[in-house]
């Protein structure tokens, strides 16, 4: 039997929430966006590079965003010294050999990133700073917050536009 990428619908945040609650909501909706864009397809689908000059492909998005997850929240804020998952050192390698994990994999160690990754700032307070060294500034959570979800915006409106692609589903 062929694994699919199970559905999945976004929590849309409700009511009136205080900032950190705004926040963590909206990256968990992102989150969620991101399978939605790849609900129901397989390992071969997810693979696809319907742009013939880029190595851009939903499963490459998610090892992307997999290890952007474990990047700012773990290694950053939290201070875990922690490896990526896939070589830094060679460009884009989180969109090259698609082929070496299966694509259950890759899901179940982006849900199990996410997890960790709030479970690694969930006793931080929204002003509490780190020293990003790539970007040589003092940053604080609530930047790496609205980084993220902006991270994430970018990555799902490729989404989006892969997934019509592949097999002509609009998102929403």
């Amino acid at each position: 039997m062929v694994w699919r990428v199970p559905e999945v619908t976004p929590s849309e945040p409700a009511g009136l929430l205080d900032e950190r609650q705004a926040l963590v909501a909206q990256l968990r909706c992102q989150r969620e966006s991101l399978q939605e864009n790849c609900a129901g397809l397989d390992h071969a689908q997810l693979s696809i590079r319907p742009i013939p000059t880029s190595l851009i492909s939903l499963l490459g998005i998610v090892r992307h965003i997999t290890d952007v997850e474990r990047w700012w929240f773990r290694m950053n804020v939290a201070g875990e010294e922690l490896d990526f998952r896939y070589d830094p050192k060679l460009d884009d390698s989180d969109f090259r050999d698609l082929d070496s994990v299966t694509a259950e994999e890759v899901f179940a160690t982006y849900w199990s990133e996410c997890a960790s990754a709030d479970a690694a700032v969930a006793e931080l307070s929204l002003d509490d700073t780190f020293v990003n060294e790539k970007r040589q500034a003092r940053l604080d959570l609530r930047w790496v917050y609205l980084h993220m979800i902006e991270e994430y915006a970018r990555h799902n409106g490729q989404a989006d536009i892969l997934r019509e692609l592949i097999d002509g589903r609009s998102h929403r």
